[in-house]
């Protein structure tokens, strides 16, 4: 066994880097410095200053405390492990910003939609890249500062070869900080998570929280009509899906049969178990609020692409990337009624 392996066993302290500590990436570093690792945010120059000035303070499901963890714009060396939590937009110009310093080096990716290992595969070695699928819900309120709405899950895998003990020895890591399981499926765990996450837009568009949209009818009906739409797009293209924990393929597909007035109440009610003191913003719509890019190309419209390649027809999702783009542009939400209109159209 080399050193290199030995750095990454239980015991030592290991330098994490965390690329691109926006929420989720703010909040795992936090926790995993509360756990005795060494952790290294890589964020934004506001963000740095506040967590030198102040720490990084983190509220929520996690307790709160206040985690002194080192903060830098870019690495200056070679971490034990790296936790790439940018936007998928940024995904290519992160991993060119810091290459020289993760040869032979794992690296997680955690972005939501399906795109992130294909873009940083075009840069590292397929080795060195592991997967995670995050099942948690972080609101980046103010520079230094995290609240964990939701602890949730991890799922980790490889998406290019089979698990093996890195990959077990990276989850063991992450595990003391969030419940960790590992798949042979990870690309069907990506899929499912976006099926689910296609709701995200619908807080992007109109400046609710997911418990005030799924407590309206027409929201709460249309956010079911975008998960059925994919569904079906991905049952065309044969895309073998993989259980989510606590989101599971069989009750996914039930809700794709079922009436849709019934399968929103089921929805609405998975929503209400998740609602804590804390609202439960989409990331998309965080997004907005801070004036950054949305990924709405990289999850409602990679149902678009995908239905352009097998030639189904995607109406709800083509018009609902169309008006994310729209307040990201102009900067007005919308009412209910004017997205009836827009989708009576």
């Amino acid at each position: 066994m080399t050193g290199k392996e030995e750095t990454l066993k239980e015991g030592v302290s290991r330098r994490i880097a965390v690329i691109g500590a926006g929420a989720v990436g703010s909040a795992l570093g936090a926790l995993l410095h509360r756990a005795g690792e060494n952790a290294v945010l890589i964020a934004r120059p506001a963000h740095i200053a506040a967590i030198r000035q102040h720490g990084l303070r983190v509220d929520g499901d996690t307790g709160n405390f206040i985690a002194p963890v080192e903060a830098a714009e870019t690495l200056n060396f070679r971490p034990d492990l790296a936790l790439l939590t940018v936007k998928t937009q940024d995904v290519i110009a992160a991993v060119k910003a810091n290459q020289a310093f993760l040869m032979d080096v794992p690296v997680v990716t955690f972005q939501n939609g399906i795109r992130s290992d294909e873009l940083v595969a075009g840069i590292l070695p397929r080795e060195q890249i592991l997967s995670a699928v995050v099942l948690m819900h972080v609101t980046y309120s103010l520079p230094g500062k995290v609240i964990v709405v939701y602890r949730g899950k991890l799922i980790l895998g490889r998406p290019y070869g089979l698990r093996d003990s890195k990959l077990e020895e990276v989850a063991h890591i992450l595990n003391q900080i969030v419940p960790t399981r590992v798949t042979d499926n990870i690309q069907g765990a990506h899929w499912l998570k976006l099926i689910v996450n296609l709701n995200n837009a619908l807080p992007a568009i109109t400046n609710l929280t997911m418990s005030q949209v799924y407590a309206d009818k027409t929201l709460r009906n249309l956010a079911v009509g975008l998960m059925r739409e994919g569904l079906r797009v991905i049952d065309r293209g044969n895309i073998r899906l993989e259980s989510l924990l606590e989101v599971s393929i069989g009750l996914t597909k039930l809700i794709n049969w079922m009436p849709s007035g019934i399968a929103g109440r089921i929805a609405a009610a998975k929503v209400r178990r998740l609602t804590t003191v804390w609202p439960l913003w989409g990331s998309t719509l965080q997004s907005i609020q801070r004036g950054r890019p949305t990924e709405i190309d990289y999850l409602n419209g990679e149902i678009m692409e995908l239905g352009k390649r097998y030639g189904e027809d995607t109406p709800l999702n083509t018009k609902i990337v169309e008006l994310v783009h729209q307040v990201e542009r102009t900067g007005q939400f919308l009412s209910v009624d004017e997205i009836r209109q827009a989708f009576e159209q």
